[in-house]
């Protein structure tokens, strides 16, 4: 009742006022005698856009808003509005991806920035996303009833998130530079929306084949580029790295853990999440509060055009997400009819590929328009593809390959994540993963008030139980499928189809019962391995294949982070803050267990002398003690920690794991194992060497400290960033862009940790959470926002969510605004 009154309140008389001397974070000058939105949408059947939508926002520390409304598609409103307010070129760049008009806008040769499909020019995302639209793959599933498609709830807020942006397009001047006065910033459509959370469905599956859906194949072409055609030495291998491909495009990677009430303070669960997703493009993360009072209450993170919080809490409730093991993909091998390649045998009887021709308009040099057209054959088990990544799938001798992607038949994302958020309860987040099934490539860690504790890998994935591919795997699949979990079956056995569980929404997936949980362990932690270490005490196993493998070596990361976890739930008394610490304690376990060994190594060395891979000696007698001094943390003051890195990245590129280790890796100490580093290897003097000179040439002390060579410069100021690469192994996990030596080092991030929340519960309403967005909520140089959660991660300090209504009111620098299509 007290919300409600407020919100009254604030919509009431002072209000119009207020919002004529407000400015919204980020937000450019209102223009003048601006008309309001008037995008027609298929949600609406040509009617404008939204009919009068509105919602109020306030505005809080670091430009976090707290978006109140009436209904879902008010809410989407406003949400779509303070979204454009922060990122509306990066939007709108996407909206152009989606309409596949880069060619026309850019160019056919540049590069999109990865965030919608793999595709590696502007003309094969152009190629793919036509494909897509002209097949109406997505207005098809919009109007599929629910649950197989998506829910009314989700549909209006899509269609608001469109009203709302097309109003702040309206009604502003746009002041980013990246698209400032740029003819491409264009009003959308739900349509649009819906597409775009299509688009980022399927970035593990479809979107990874983009290149190799849009290339024009043809029976015997050529392949697309000369390292497709040459066949793979080792097809295992190959697949093992489709597989990492599919996860990086699908999401850079993930930390994430819960805590039951065993483990803390007060009886209650706490959560730390920590996403590693890019810090530049249309992938970001954006924060925000959703409020529809008695209805839904949820804070969090959300994928840029996005209506809803992907990673969030409310007050009973905190989830995260960490990219999954899980293939959400599967290959069948046609046989084709003799004579004619666009025909395949299914149980002797021929059938005919379905041909897309998809023509595109492209720019070009001279500024003239031409158009390229395309042929795309699609089989009833999908899209013919000519090659995944590295591994070469040749349409000829009487074989093709096509590519099943069952989350190409979804939309349920929104509404899986719309769950999540109304979920009060482990137990809620379970049974709205079992109604929705809709998320696509992601393991879900959760903790309530309650003090219970969740790991599940609920994922949509193809229906490859370990007898279907035992059954049904071609030479190739028995292949891949042990080592990587990628299926190529037999496409010309009907019986090889993937069939239907019982609890599942749509044909060809795993239902619910299938998935790998953990329930109420004293600790639930992922770092995008399988599910199998979730907690090492309770080891996870007979899941089929497809969602993971068991007893292999684990990541760092995994390693690093289970120590860390598994150690403080020992502990026990465990509260927020010391979520924060483990968050920021950047522990390098790849320097606890290699750094001594180098410096003994460095140390008997001859002379102090290593060999380059050049073939020249360099004197590495000084790193001998900077190395051996070395905290073992990547923390910006820590000195060594550059010299290790460099150092370390040569060796495992250049060592294989066999070699590295005096001690291999044994399945009855997962944890502890492989460890010793192998100083026999030439591999490490030569490592050392290399990275000794080049941080000399380069002018740099081996000791420097971390921050002065990693960092980002935001108008033109150096901000030291603290955390480290996969390879080390460190939770705060931090992708640079390539190492530098003219610009100093490494001089922008990647990606790496983005949306990080630490939330604990008190039993009242108001979560005990902290929060931190790395990169900041808006990309707009001229914005107070752009970099000053930066600057704070680059201080190792998150900031005190305002979730409660005394909380959000109380703030310093409240500021609230009405926005409306009028």
């Amino acid at each position: 009742m007290l919300l409600r009154h407020r919100i009254r309140a604030l919509a009431g008389l002072g209000l119009a006022t207020l919002t004529c001397a407000v400015a919204l974070p980020g937000e450019a000058t209102a223009a003048t005698g601006a008309a309001p939105a008037t995008a027609a949408t298929p949600a609406t059947g040509g009617r404008a856009s939204g009919g009068g939508l509105s919602a109020v926002i306030r505005y809080t520390e670091y430009g976090v808003p707290h978006i109140v409304a009436k209904d879902y598609a008010n809410l989407g409103f406003g949400t779509g509005w303070a979204q454009a307010a922060d990122q509306v070129c990066t939007l709108a760049d996407g909206f152009v991806t989606l309409r596949g008009e880069r060619s026309a806008r850019f160019g056919p040769d540049a590069k999109p920035d990865g965030s919608l499909s793999s595709a590696t020019t502007n003309l094969s995302s152009d190629l793919f996303f036509r494909g897509l639209n002209e097949a109406k793959a997505v207005d098809r599933i919009l109007g599929t009833p629910a649950p197989a498609g998506p829910t009314r709830q989700a549909k209006e807020l899509m269609r608001g998130w469109a009203a709302g942006y097309n109003a702040w397009l309206a009604q502003n001047r746009i002041t980013d530079p990246a698209c400032r006065g740029a003819g491409w910033v264009t009003p959308v459509t739900a349509l649009d929306v819906a597409r775009r959370g299509y688009a980022i469905t399927v970035l593990g599956g479809q979107g990874m084949a983009a290149d190799g859906i849009a290339a024009d194949a043809r029976p015997g072409a050529a392949p697309r580029t000369a390292e497709a055609a040459k066949a793979p030495a080792d097809p295992a291998e190959a697949a093992r790295k489709v597989v990492d491909e599919q996860r990086k495009n699908a999401g850079m990677g993930s930390n994430a853990v819960a805590f039951a009430g065993s483990t803390t303070a007060n009886g209650r669960g706490l959560l730390l999440g920590n996403p590693h997703y890019p810090w530049q493009g249309g992938r970001r993360f954006w924060q925000s509060q959703q409020t529809i009072p008695g209805e839904l209450n949820v804070s969090g993170g959300s994928l840029l055009g996005m209506p809803v919080v992907q990673i969030g809490f409310n007050e009973r409730m905190a989830w995260s997400h960490t990219v999954a093991t899980g293939v959400p993909v599967s290959l069948y091998e046609l046989k084709t009819v003799p004579g004619d390649a666009h025909a395949y045998l299914v149980d002797g009887r021929p059938e005919r590929m379905t041909e897309r021709t998809v023509t595109v308009p492209v720019r070009g040099k001279d500024g003239r328009t031409s158009r390229i057209t395309r042929s795309q054959w699609w089989t009833r088990y999908g899209p013919v593809v000519t090659s995944i990544d590295d591994l070469p799938l040749p349409w000829a001798d009487g074989k093709a390959y096509a590519l099943t992607d069952p989350n190409a038949e979804s939309l349920r994302f929104t509404d899986a994540s719309l769950s999540l958020a109304k979920s009060r309860s482990v137990r809620g987040a379970q049974d709205a993963l079992r109604r929705t099934q809709g998320l696509p490539w992601v393991n879900t860690i959760a903790a309530d008030s309650g003090g219970h504790s969740l790991y599940t890998q609920s994922q949509v994935l193809p229906r490859v139980t370990d007898e279907l591919a035992g059954r049904c795997s071609t030479a190739l699949g028995r292949q891949t499928f042990p080592a990587a979990g990628l299926a190529v079956l037999d496409g010309s056995r009907g019986g090889c189809a993937l069939g239907r569980d019982a609890d599942a929404v749509q044909p060809g997936i795993f239902g619910p019962s299938a998935m790998p949980s953990l329930v109420d362990a004293p600790y639930a932690e992922n770092s995008n391995d399988s599910p199998w270490l979730a907690n090492a005490d309770r080891p996870l196993t007979g899941y089929p294949r497809i969602f993971g493998d068991v007893s292999t070596a684990r990541s760092l990361r995994t390693r690093g982070a289970v120590e860390d976890v598994s150690a403080l739930a020992k502990r026990g008394g465990l509260t927020v803050a010391d979520l924060e610490r483990q968050q920021f304690a950047n522990r390098a376990p790849a320097g606890d267990l290699a750094a001594a060994g180098a410096a003994k190594a460095c140390a008997a060395l001859p002379g102090g002398r290593a060999t380059g891979s050049d073939g020249k000696p360099v004197d590495v007698s000084a790193a001998c003690g900077v190395l051996a001094r070395w905290d073992r943390t990547v923390r910006t003051d820590s000195k060594g920690a550059v010299l290790f890195d460099r150092f370390w990245r040569r060796l495992v590129r250049s060592a294989p794991q066999a070699e590295l280790w005096r001690v291999p890796f044994s399945p009855a100490s997962p944890v502890t194992t492989p460890n010793t580093l192998n100083t026999a290897s030439p591999a490490v003097g030569r490592a050392l060497a290399d990275a000794v000179a080049e941080l000399r040439g380069a002018g740099i002390a081996l000791d420097a400290p971390l921050g002065e060579h990693q960092f980002v410069e935001r108008n033109g100021k150096r901000i030291p960033v603290a955390g480290g690469a996969d390879a080390l192994g460190i939770w705060n996990m931090i992708e640079s862009a390539p190492w530098d030596s003219a610009r100093g080092g490494y001089s922008e991030v990647r990606h790496g940790s983005s949306y990080i929340q630490a939330v604990g519960f008190d039993g009242g309403p108001c979560p005990a959470a902290r929060t931190l967005l790395t990169y900041g909520q808006s990309s707009d140089p001229t914005s107070p926002h752009y970099a000053d959660q930066t600057r704070l991660f680059s201080a190792g300090r998150m900031v005190t969510a305002r979730f409660c209504e005394k909380d959000i009111l109380s703030s310093p620098q409240l500021r609230v605004v009405r926005v409306g299509e009028r």
